[in-house]
């Protein structure tokens, strides 16, 4: 009976034994072991805002359609924006005719001004000619030989004083070119933008825009999950990071159907927001007076890359999901190895 109670004894001793062992195994692997059922799938989402406001005159998508890059997702008031760019054309032919004109005036009074010259030397000659021969000339006829070469320079200096002022003038009309022409690839710009284009592969979601609504420029009217975009974020407990590093693998196991993909770990978050606002009004330390003796472990974003190139035919994923994901660690590291 003895023997027997001992065999009985020693029975239960390993068995408790090897129900603590398990669980202290079972415990380590909750605390310590690279993974979290906290896990979303997250994608790169285009807020799509025309860059031109007016009426909306064609709508060319559906909600959560899939688009491409470059497909023409809806239209504003194309007439209009092609009405400005023939005003803009007009304005620059304009422009260009007023610096024609300008040259026009600048070759006149070069002219006037050649024949102001010429004048001016003829009638200076005449006056030199006249003070030559004080003698024999009337002081009237050499003050009046005088008085025309003089008028004569002013007559030059006024046809020079012309000529610059069309210089300034083409100037000008030159500018208002350069102007115009600035105006003109605006209004083709503008024109351009009246189709609002896809700029990138991916879904229609919360399509907002309908035929007849007025859009205005910069504001959203649909968002664009992007198809090449999508990964995932997991939340893992701070006491998971040492065993974390980039490059380690990763089981993706999605909520919806339990797909199980594949991934990598790309990089581990630097920073995370704190419950409690350090720093005061007064920028001195805000310290909580209170404290919780039991402690939560803190969780961090940890960015995952899925392997699209071996994704299960059919999979369908939307940013939003919730993935449960498991790191096969490649070797032991410590918190700053885990960006290397």
């Amino acid at each position: 009976m003895k023997n027997t109670l001992y065999i009985r004894i020693a029975i239960t001793a390993v068995i408790v034994l090897f129900a603590v062992f398990i669980g202290y195994g079972m415990w380590r692997h909750y605390m310590y072991s690279p993974w979290t059922r906290d896990g979303r799938i997250r994608a790169n989402v285009v807020r799509i805002a025309p860059d031109v406001s007016g009426l909306v005159t064609a709508v060319n998508v559906i909600d959560n359609q899939p688009v491409k890059k470059g497909d023409v997702l809806f239209v504003i008031d194309r007439p209009r924006y092609a009405d400005a760019l023939e005003q803009a054309k007009a304005n620059l032919a304009a422009a260009e005719a007023a610096v024609a004109a300008a040259q026009a005036n600048i070759d006149a009074a070069k002219a006037g001004t050649t024949q102001s010259k010429a004048n001016f030397v003829m009638y200076e000659a005449q006056s030199k000619r006249r003070q030559g021969l004080r003698d024999v000339v009337s002081n009237e006829d050499l003050a009046n030989a005088s008085a025309t070469a003089d008028a004569a320079r002013a007559a030059w200096d006024k046809a020079r004083a012309g000529v610059e002022q069309a210089v300034a003038a083409q100037l000008q009309a030159q500018a208002s070119v350069k102007q115009a022409q600035a105006a003109l690839a605006t209004a083709e710009l503008n024109l351009q933008r009246t189709e609002v284009r896809a700029p990138v592969d991916g879904y229609i979601t919360n399509l907002l825009v309908r035929v007849g609504d007025y859009a205005s420029a910069g504001a959203p009217r649909l968002a664009l999950v992007d198809s090449h975009s999508f990964w995932v974020d997991g939340y893992f407990e701070e006491t998971k990071l040492p065993h974390l590093r980039v490059g380690d693998p990763v089981d993706i196991r999605l909520m919806s159907g339990g797909v199980h993909l594949h991934g990598t770990v790309e990089g581990v978050a630097r920073g995370i927001g704190g419950a409690v606002d350090p720093t005061g009004g007064d920028l001195l330390a805000n310290i909580n007076p209170t404290f919780n003796w039991v402690r939560l472990a803190q969780r961090v974003p940890v960015r995952v890359r899925i392997d699209t190139d071996h994704m299960p035919a059919g999979t369908v994923l939307v940013a939003g999901q919730t993935a449960t994901l498991i790191v096969h660690p490649s070797g032991d590291g410590d918190a700053a190895t885990a960006q290397r």
